[in-house]
């Protein structure tokens, strides 16, 4: 069994993770109102860069957190949610592509109170997962840097949506993953409170 991280607060993977909250709506203002693409970019790069970061930082420097621990999950969620929504409303993503990554979403929301009465709180985070992440987090900023009038904005549109594709399709998989492993779950399983 893994050891409870420590109940700590101030940790340069906590405040990287902060960071990254405070920018969302910056993210919003910048890209929906100022019309700063440029700073938008600058934004999801920072975001990437600093998601990997703070879980280097908290494994290498031993500074993880039960803060970290719901932080950083909560905030590329916030991500994973706010970034796409803000791209199909300023016309750069297809709605049918947020659509089916919220759906995704959605479904595996759906299943925590089935996981909780087993006495679950989450299912442990897949490869693909995490792949489909990444590729979707490093896709968005590249689609945006697509959006110039130039030939270098538009070959680098294109390798962002090969990335988005890609991510979208591990997306779905590792919710196929995740469907699975649910069922051996609700399979193998007692209720909690319940002896078998």
């Amino acid at each position: 069994m893994e050891p409870v991280p420590p109940d700590r607060v101030l940790t340069v993977p906590n405040l990287l993770s902060a960071l990254r909250l405070a920018l969302i709506p910056v993210f919003i203002y910048v890209l929906m109102f100022a019309h700063a693409n440029a700073l938008a970019v600058a934004i999801l790069v920072f975001s990437g860069a600093s998601d990997w970061a703070d879980g280097k930082i908290a494994r290498t420097l031993n500074q993880s957190s039960r803060l970290g621990v719901l932080l950083d999950p909560a905030v590329d969620r916030l991500y994973m949610v706010t970034v796409p929504v803000v791209l199909a409303l300023s016309g750069i993503v297809p709605w049918w592509f947020v659509i089916t990554l919220l759906t995704r979403d959605v479904l595996l929301a759906a299943a925590l109170p089935l996981l909780r009465s087993r006495g679950l709180s989450a299912l442990p985070v897949s490869y693909v997962g995490k792949a489909a992440t990444f590729a979707l987090m490093s896709g968005f900023p590249l689609v945006l840097l697509g959006t110039w009038d130039a030939l270098w904005s538009r070959v680098i549109g294109a390798c962002g949506w090969g990335f988005l594709i890609w991510g979208m399709y591990a997306y779905l998989w590792s919710f196929v993953l995740y469907a699975v492993q649910m069922v051996l779950v609700m399979r193998r399983m007692p209720k909690v409170g319940e002896h078998g």
